[in-house]
Protein backbone atom coordinates (compact mmCIF):
# COMPACT_ATOMS: atom_id res chain seq x y z
CA UNK A 1 0.00 0.00 0.00
CA UNK A 2 1.74 3.05 -1.13
CA UNK A 3 -0.54 5.86 0.51
CA UNK A 4 0.40 9.78 1.71
CA UNK A 5 0.05 8.64 5.54
CA UNK A 6 2.24 9.96 8.62
CA UNK A 7 1.06 7.79 10.90
CA UNK A 8 -2.54 5.63 10.72
CA UNK A 9 -4.37 7.02 13.72
CA UNK A 10 -3.69 10.96 12.65
CA UNK A 11 -4.89 10.53 9.17
CA UNK A 12 -8.73 12.05 9.55
CA UNK A 13 -7.66 14.57 11.68
CA UNK A 14 -4.78 15.98 9.84
CA UNK A 15 -6.79 15.83 6.78
CA UNK A 16 -9.72 17.52 8.25
CA UNK A 17 -7.27 20.53 9.81
CA UNK A 18 -5.75 20.64 5.97
CA UNK A 19 -9.72 20.73 4.84
CA UNK A 20 -10.38 23.73 7.46
CA UNK A 21 -7.18 25.36 6.37
CA UNK A 22 -7.70 25.44 2.54
CA UNK A 23 -11.15 26.99 3.07
CA UNK A 24 -11.06 28.90 5.85
CA UNK A 25 -13.34 31.29 4.40
CA UNK A 26 -16.61 28.75 4.68
CA UNK A 27 -15.62 26.27 7.29
CA UNK A 28 -14.53 25.93 10.99
CA UNK A 29 -12.88 22.59 12.69
CA UNK A 30 -14.06 21.60 16.06
CA UNK A 31 -12.35 18.61 17.60
CA UNK A 32 -12.81 16.02 20.55
CA UNK A 33 -15.91 15.21 18.82
CA UNK A 34 -14.65 16.82 15.63
CA UNK A 35 -17.27 17.81 13.21
CA UNK A 36 -17.43 20.68 10.48
CA UNK A 37 -19.51 23.80 10.57
CA UNK A 38 -20.01 26.81 8.81
CA UNK A 39 -17.90 29.93 9.47
CA UNK A 40 -20.50 32.31 9.20
CA UNK A 41 -23.14 30.37 11.53
CA UNK A 42 -26.59 30.79 9.64
CA UNK A 43 -29.45 31.81 11.63
CA UNK A 44 -33.26 31.78 11.63
CA UNK A 45 -33.47 28.83 9.06
CA UNK A 46 -33.58 25.22 9.41
CA UNK A 47 -30.47 24.02 10.18
CA UNK A 48 -28.90 21.04 8.00
CA UNK A 49 -26.44 18.50 9.13
CA UNK A 50 -25.39 15.06 7.25
CA UNK A 51 -22.43 12.80 7.53
CA UNK A 52 -20.75 9.12 7.24
CA UNK A 53 -17.65 7.54 7.36
CA UNK A 54 -14.58 9.41 5.55
CA UNK A 55 -13.65 8.25 1.91
CA UNK A 56 -16.29 9.99 0.57
CA UNK A 57 -14.67 13.35 -0.06
CA UNK A 58 -15.89 15.56 -1.10
CA UNK A 59 -19.20 14.19 0.51
CA UNK A 60 -20.06 15.55 3.00
CA UNK A 61 -18.10 18.12 4.38
CA UNK A 62 -17.37 19.55 0.53
CA UNK A 63 -21.21 20.59 0.95
CA UNK A 64 -21.02 22.85 3.93
CA UNK A 65 -21.79 26.34 2.62
CA UNK A 66 -24.49 29.03 1.62
CA UNK A 67 -27.04 27.12 -0.18
CA UNK A 68 -25.94 23.56 1.37
CA UNK A 69 -25.16 22.13 4.64
CA UNK A 70 -24.65 23.72 8.14
CA UNK A 71 -22.18 21.06 9.46
CA UNK A 72 -21.31 17.41 8.46
CA UNK A 73 -20.01 14.58 10.96
CA UNK A 74 -17.12 12.37 9.63
CA UNK A 75 -16.60 9.16 10.57
CA UNK A 76 -13.52 7.49 10.22
CA UNK A 77 -12.95 5.83 7.02
CA UNK A 78 -15.95 3.94 6.15
CA UNK A 79 -17.11 4.12 9.50
CA UNK A 80 -20.28 6.16 11.02
CA UNK A 81 -19.76 8.90 12.86
CA UNK A 82 -20.58 8.33 16.53
CA UNK A 83 -23.70 9.86 18.23
CA UNK A 84 -21.39 12.60 20.52
CA UNK A 85 -20.07 13.75 17.24
CA UNK A 86 -23.26 14.66 15.77
CA UNK A 87 -25.18 15.84 18.88
CA UNK A 88 -22.79 18.29 19.53
CA UNK A 89 -22.42 19.60 15.93
CA UNK A 90 -26.28 19.62 15.67
CA UNK A 91 -26.25 21.58 19.15
CA UNK A 92 -23.87 24.02 17.39
CA UNK A 93 -25.77 24.85 14.20
CA UNK A 94 -29.21 24.76 15.99
CA UNK A 95 -31.72 27.35 15.08
CA UNK A 96 -35.55 28.04 16.32
CA UNK A 97 -36.31 26.42 13.00
CA UNK A 98 -35.22 23.49 13.69
CA UNK A 99 -32.03 21.02 12.70
CA UNK A 100 -32.51 18.51 9.95
CA UNK A 101 -30.59 15.60 9.38
CA UNK A 102 -29.84 14.00 6.10
CA UNK A 103 -28.58 10.27 6.44
CA UNK A 104 -27.30 8.09 4.08
CA UNK A 105 -29.10 4.33 4.39
CA UNK A 106 -26.52 2.34 6.30
CA UNK A 107 -27.36 0.72 9.25
CA UNK A 108 -24.54 2.47 10.96
CA UNK A 109 -25.43 6.09 10.07
CA UNK A 110 -29.18 5.39 11.19
CA UNK A 111 -28.75 4.08 14.38
CA UNK A 112 -26.09 6.35 15.49
CA UNK A 113 -28.25 9.68 13.78
CA UNK A 114 -31.33 8.54 15.58
CA UNK A 115 -29.36 8.31 18.96
CA UNK A 116 -28.10 11.84 18.37
CA UNK A 117 -31.49 13.14 17.58
CA UNK A 118 -32.88 11.60 20.55
CA UNK A 119 -30.74 13.05 22.63
CA UNK A 120 -30.89 16.38 20.80
CA UNK A 121 -33.08 18.96 22.89
CA UNK A 122 -34.36 20.78 19.53
CA UNK A 123 -36.84 19.96 17.12
CA UNK A 124 -35.61 17.96 14.69
CA UNK A 125 -36.34 15.87 11.60
CA UNK A 126 -34.91 13.30 9.26
CA UNK A 127 -34.48 12.47 5.49
CA UNK A 128 -32.81 8.77 4.56
CA UNK A 129 -31.65 8.96 1.39
CA UNK A 130 -31.91 5.88 -0.60
CA UNK A 131 -31.29 6.10 -4.02
CA UNK A 132 -28.99 2.81 -5.07
CA UNK A 133 -31.10 0.69 -7.22
CA UNK A 134 -28.38 -1.78 -7.46
CA UNK A 135 -29.55 -4.04 -4.49
CA UNK A 136 -31.29 -6.69 -6.44
CA UNK A 137 -30.40 -9.88 -5.14
CA UNK A 138 -27.53 -8.83 -3.26
CA UNK A 139 -25.73 -9.95 0.12
CA UNK A 140 -26.26 -6.53 1.12
CA UNK A 141 -29.40 -6.70 3.25
CA UNK A 142 -30.27 -3.80 4.64
CA UNK A 143 -32.05 -2.43 1.55
CA UNK A 144 -31.16 0.49 -0.67
CA UNK A 145 -27.81 2.36 0.19
CA UNK A 146 -27.53 6.39 -0.05
CA UNK A 147 -25.16 6.93 -2.73
CA UNK A 148 -24.78 10.19 -5.05
CA UNK A 149 -28.31 10.88 -5.12
CA UNK A 150 -27.14 12.62 -1.91
CA UNK A 151 -25.55 15.28 -2.85
CA UNK A 152 -28.67 16.22 -5.61
CA UNK A 153 -31.15 15.73 -2.05
CA UNK A 154 -28.35 18.00 -0.31
CA UNK A 155 -28.05 20.60 -2.62
CA UNK A 156 -31.92 21.19 -3.18
CA UNK A 157 -33.10 20.90 0.98
CA UNK A 158 -30.10 23.35 1.16
CA UNK A 159 -31.49 26.28 -1.18
CA UNK A 160 -35.34 25.95 0.32
CA UNK A 161 -33.75 25.86 4.06
CA UNK A 162 -31.87 29.22 2.85
CA UNK A 163 -35.40 30.85 1.87
CA UNK A 164 -36.45 30.24 5.74
CA UNK A 165 -38.99 27.24 4.64
CA UNK A 166 -40.10 25.51 8.03
CA UNK A 167 -38.39 21.80 8.77
CA UNK A 168 -41.62 19.66 7.85
CA UNK A 169 -41.16 22.36 4.05
CA UNK A 170 -37.40 20.94 3.87
CA UNK A 171 -38.11 17.15 4.77
CA UNK A 172 -40.83 16.96 2.20
CA UNK A 173 -38.88 18.39 -0.15
CA UNK A 174 -35.80 15.88 0.46
CA UNK A 175 -38.15 12.98 0.29
CA UNK A 176 -39.51 13.81 -2.88
CA UNK A 177 -35.93 14.32 -4.36
CA UNK A 178 -34.81 11.15 -3.16
CA UNK A 179 -38.01 9.23 -4.36
CA UNK A 180 -37.01 10.72 -7.76
CA UNK A 181 -33.88 10.06 -7.89
CA UNK A 182 -32.31 6.34 -8.94
CA UNK A 183 -28.22 6.21 -8.68
CA UNK A 184 -26.37 2.53 -9.83
CA UNK A 185 -22.43 2.22 -9.85
CA UNK A 186 -19.89 0.30 -11.68
CA UNK A 187 -15.81 -1.00 -9.58
CA UNK A 188 -12.92 -1.83 -11.91
CA UNK A 189 -11.00 -2.13 -8.64
CA UNK A 190 -11.57 -2.47 -5.08
CA UNK A 191 -10.40 0.59 -2.58
CA UNK A 192 -8.08 0.54 -0.04
CA UNK A 193 -8.96 1.27 3.27
CA UNK A 194 -5.63 2.54 4.86
CA UNK A 195 -6.10 0.89 8.61
CA UNK A 196 -6.26 -2.29 6.53
CA UNK A 197 -3.24 -1.74 4.32
CA UNK A 198 -4.46 -4.35 1.38
CA UNK A 199 -7.60 -4.01 -1.12
CA UNK A 200 -11.29 -4.44 0.35
CA UNK A 201 -12.31 -6.99 -2.13
CA UNK A 202 -10.57 -9.48 -4.60
CA UNK A 203 -11.64 -8.30 -8.46
CA UNK A 204 -10.14 -10.18 -11.31
CA UNK A 205 -8.28 -8.01 -14.31
CA UNK A 206 -11.16 -8.70 -16.54
CA UNK A 207 -13.97 -8.38 -14.52
CA UNK A 208 -15.79 -5.64 -13.02
CA UNK A 209 -18.45 -5.30 -10.07
CA UNK A 210 -21.97 -4.34 -11.66
CA UNK A 211 -23.95 -2.29 -8.86
CA UNK A 212 -21.26 -1.96 -6.50
CA UNK A 213 -21.59 0.02 -3.14
CA UNK A 214 -19.99 2.80 -2.15
CA UNK A 215 -18.27 0.62 0.53
CA UNK A 216 -16.99 -2.04 -1.84
CA UNK A 217 -20.30 -4.06 -0.99
CA UNK A 218 -21.22 -6.31 -3.61
CA UNK A 219 -23.66 -5.43 -6.37
CA UNK A 220 -25.67 -7.13 -8.73
CA UNK A 221 -23.38 -9.52 -10.78
CA UNK A 222 -20.00 -9.77 -11.28
CA UNK A 223 -19.23 -9.89 -15.01
CA UNK A 224 -16.22 -9.98 -17.41
CA UNK A 225 -15.03 -6.72 -18.63
CA UNK A 226 -17.15 -5.09 -21.32
CA UNK A 227 -17.31 -2.01 -23.55
CA UNK A 228 -18.08 1.27 -21.86
CA UNK A 229 -21.37 1.34 -24.02
CA UNK A 230 -22.45 -2.11 -22.45
CA UNK A 231 -21.56 -1.05 -19.22
CA UNK A 232 -23.26 2.15 -19.02
CA UNK A 233 -26.44 0.50 -21.05
CA UNK A 234 -26.92 -2.00 -18.23
CA UNK A 235 -27.10 1.13 -15.45
CA UNK A 236 -29.28 3.04 -17.34
CA UNK A 237 -31.98 -0.17 -17.95
CA UNK A 238 -31.42 -0.37 -14.30
CA UNK A 239 -32.43 2.81 -13.79
CA UNK A 240 -35.51 3.17 -15.77
CA UNK A 241 -36.49 -0.14 -14.55
CA UNK A 242 -36.12 1.36 -11.14
CA UNK A 243 -38.55 4.11 -12.05
CA UNK A 244 -41.20 2.05 -13.37
CA UNK A 245 -41.14 0.51 -10.10
CA UNK A 246 -41.73 3.21 -8.49
CA UNK A 247 -44.66 4.51 -11.40
CA UNK A 248 -42.12 7.20 -12.01
CA UNK A 249 -44.08 7.86 -15.37
CA UNK A 250 -42.27 9.66 -18.24
CA UNK A 251 -43.34 11.92 -20.87
CA UNK A 252 -41.26 14.12 -23.29
CA UNK A 253 -41.85 17.40 -21.72
CA UNK A 254 -40.32 15.88 -18.51
CA UNK A 255 -36.86 17.14 -17.82
CA UNK A 256 -34.17 15.15 -15.88
CA UNK A 257 -31.08 16.09 -14.31
CA UNK A 258 -27.54 13.65 -15.29
CA UNK A 259 -24.76 12.90 -12.47
CA UNK A 260 -21.67 10.52 -13.23
CA UNK A 261 -19.95 10.73 -10.18
CA UNK A 262 -16.17 9.06 -10.17
CA UNK A 263 -15.38 6.79 -7.14
CA UNK A 264 -11.95 8.13 -6.93
CA UNK A 265 -9.87 6.88 -9.22
CA UNK A 266 -11.54 7.26 -12.50
CA UNK A 267 -10.21 10.03 -14.74
CA UNK A 268 -12.64 12.73 -16.16
CA UNK A 269 -11.68 11.70 -19.94
CA UNK A 270 -13.50 8.92 -18.73
CA UNK A 271 -16.11 10.48 -16.86
CA UNK A 272 -17.44 12.41 -20.11
CA UNK A 273 -17.48 9.09 -22.12
CA UNK A 274 -19.95 7.96 -19.57
CA UNK A 275 -21.95 10.89 -19.89
CA UNK A 276 -21.99 10.87 -23.63
CA UNK A 277 -23.28 7.60 -23.52
CA UNK A 278 -25.98 7.68 -21.02
CA UNK A 279 -27.44 10.55 -22.76
CA UNK A 280 -27.09 8.79 -25.70
CA UNK A 281 -29.21 6.16 -24.57
CA UNK A 282 -31.47 8.22 -22.58
CA UNK A 283 -32.34 10.26 -25.24
CA UNK A 284 -33.47 6.98 -27.45
CA UNK A 285 -35.49 6.43 -24.59
CA UNK A 286 -37.15 9.79 -25.13
CA UNK A 287 -35.89 11.19 -21.84
CA UNK A 288 -34.68 15.11 -21.85
CA UNK A 289 -31.43 16.04 -19.98
CA UNK A 290 -31.75 19.24 -19.26
CA UNK A 291 -29.29 19.93 -15.80
CA UNK A 292 -26.24 17.66 -15.48
CA UNK A 293 -22.99 16.91 -13.16
CA UNK A 294 -19.67 15.59 -13.71
CA UNK A 295 -16.81 14.62 -11.56
CA UNK A 296 -16.06 12.96 -8.20
CA UNK A 297 -18.76 14.18 -5.75
CA UNK A 298 -19.36 10.74 -3.62
CA UNK A 299 -16.07 8.71 -3.94
CA UNK A 300 -14.61 5.73 -2.45
CA UNK A 301 -11.39 6.55 -1.69
CA UNK A 302 -8.93 5.22 -4.50
CA UNK A 303 -11.33 3.08 -6.50
CA UNK A 304 -11.54 2.92 -10.20
CA UNK A 305 -15.44 3.15 -10.93
CA UNK A 306 -18.23 5.38 -11.62
CA UNK A 307 -21.92 5.64 -11.08
CA UNK A 308 -24.76 7.26 -12.67
CA UNK A 309 -27.45 9.30 -11.13
CA UNK A 310 -30.34 10.35 -12.53
CA UNK A 311 -33.35 12.59 -10.98
CA UNK A 312 -36.67 13.50 -12.25
CA UNK A 313 -37.25 17.04 -12.32
CA UNK A 314 -39.86 19.28 -11.80
CA UNK A 315 -40.09 22.90 -11.41
CA UNK A 316 -39.70 23.01 -7.82
CA UNK A 317 -36.81 20.40 -7.96
CA UNK A 318 -35.02 22.75 -10.78
CA UNK A 319 -35.58 25.92 -9.02
CA UNK A 320 -33.73 24.79 -5.93
CA UNK A 321 -30.98 22.84 -7.92
CA UNK A 322 -30.15 26.38 -10.16
CA UNK A 323 -30.28 28.94 -7.10
CA UNK A 324 -26.84 30.20 -5.50
CA UNK A 325 -24.25 27.50 -3.51
CA UNK A 326 -21.44 28.34 -2.30
CA UNK A 327 -19.33 25.25 -1.18
CA UNK A 328 -16.05 23.87 -1.64
CA UNK A 329 -17.00 21.04 -3.93
CA UNK A 330 -19.97 23.09 -5.47
CA UNK A 331 -20.19 26.70 -6.25
CA UNK A 332 -22.49 28.89 -8.80
CA UNK A 333 -24.71 31.82 -9.02
CA UNK A 334 -22.63 33.31 -6.05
Amino acid sequence: MKKFINKLDDVLVESLSGFAEAHADIVKLALAPHFLSRKNQALNKVALISGGGSGHEPLHAGYIGYGMLDAACPGHVFTSPTPDQMLAAAQSIATNQGVLFIVKNYAGDVMNFEMAAEMLDVENATIYTSDDCAVVNSTYTEGRRGVAGTVIVEKCVGSLAETGASLAECKALGEKVNERTSSIGIALTSCTVPAAGRPTFSIGEDEIEMGVGIHGEPGRRRVKMQEADAMVKECVEAILADWQQKQLSLTERHETLLLINGFGATPLMELYLIYHSAAKLLKQHGICITRSLVGNYTTALDMAGASVSLCLLDDEIKQHWDSPVHTAALRWGC
